[in-house]
């Protein structure tokens, strides 16, 4: 179907609304209509002035009809784009500017400064007069924060600047758009909802499964947590500063890396439900515990798929946040109820 945009848009006019008459009293013209971009032309002939005024008006309509519907280049350009939209939006592919070379230094230059940054702020503590064993709770959970903070800041202050170098860059890309949240279509904070939902079935599931076929619990799954026990539940600080870690700063820079910029850039060389795949696997893996693969996995092929269909990182940053930050939320409120939450989750 042609839209009326699509029509008043067209890149053909008509130079006058009719052909051109020269005619005399005994002799046969011509007359010719011009198209402005010089694609065709024709020409009316007649033999009498009335025959010839009969034929002009007939003409007319049918010139009338080629500059309405010939529209030219654009007018092609215009049916691919309703062609393509048409298609499944978690099937479309985004217009990568940069190669395969790009991808693999770039992320190799994000995981090195995430290394180094780590091993900078380790070296750095002691020049600062900090001893960690003397250090309490609150004041370790502060230090996590900025930590997360300073990582957080070098790696997106690395690949922003990768990024920069190739604007300007399709609109689709690093896209954090707060407009329209619950819209139908594109709405970020609706099909977060959506995502959240099918991604709490499917890691349950996941976890079910895997503890029938393995016929114990999978405890290695709780290794993550275990090691922030102790600062779960300790004060409202440690609190405000976990959530800020797991539920701000963590989901913003690990969409923007894994989805915004790694998937995305897949989609140049493969499908997008598989660029979906490949970097939920790579997310899974980045995170260093094996045992939480199967549940990270499932976790990223659905922040992948959220992003995919509404194209804005605020969906699957969304889902990520509600995630981690529901799980310390959930596992303080057991704290301060007197659960032993290290048995909890060595059960669950």
């Amino acid at each position: 179907m042609v839209s009326t945009a699509f029509v008043a848009q067209s890149s053909i006019y008509c130079f006058s609304d009719s052909p051109k008459l020269v005619s005399s009293k005994t002799s046969v013209k011509q007359s010719h209509g011009v198209f402005l971009n010089g694609h065709r032309s024709f020409t009316l002939g007649c033999s009498n002035r009335v025959s010839c005024l009969s034929d002009v008006r007939l003409k007319k309509r049918r010139f009338r009809s080629v500059c309405f519907f010939n529209a030219g280049d654009k007018s092609k350009g215009s049916f691919e784009e309703e062609e393509t939209g048409s298609e499944l939006s978690i099937l479309k592919r985004w217009n990568v500017p940069w190669e395969w070379q790009t991808v693999s230094l770039t992320s190799l230059a994000c995981g090195v400064s995430f290394v180094l940054t780590g091993l900078v702020e380790a070296a750095a503590i002691p020049y600062l007069g900090l001893q960690i064993e003397e250090l309490s709770l609150d004041e370790k959970a502060e230090i996590l924060f900025l930590d997360q903070g300073i990582t957080t800041a070098v790696i997106l202050g690395v690949l922003f600047s990768v990024a920069k170098s190739f604007d300007p860059l399709p609109e689709d890309f690093f896209r954090y758009d707060v407009r329209e949240p619950f819209s139908l279509q594109k709405g970020w904070l609706l099909w977060a909802g959506i995502g959240l939902v099918g991604a709490v079935m499917a890691i349950s599931l996941t976890g079910a499964a895997m503890s029938l076929f393995s016929g114990e619990s999978p405890q290695r799954e709780t290794d993550a947590l275990v090691r922030l026990l102790p600062l779960i539940g300790s004060s409202t600080i440690s609190t405000a500063c976990l959530v800020g870690i797991t539920g701000v700063l963590a989901p913003i820079l690990e969409e923007t890396v894994f989805r915004g910029f790694l998937m995305v850039s897949l989609t140049k060389w493969v499908p997008t439900p598989v660029a979906v795949i490949i970097s939920a696997a790579v997310f899974a893996l980045a995170h260093l515990t094996p045992g939480e693969f199967p549940q990270l996995f499932v976790l990223g092929a659905a922040l992948g798929f959220s992003y995919a269909h509404t194209r804005n990182l605020l969906t699957p940053i969304t889902i990520h946040a509600i995630w981690n930050s529901g799980v310390i939320l959930l596992l303080t409120f057991l704290q301060l109820q007197g659960y032993d939450i290290k048995e909890l989750l060595q059960m669950t």
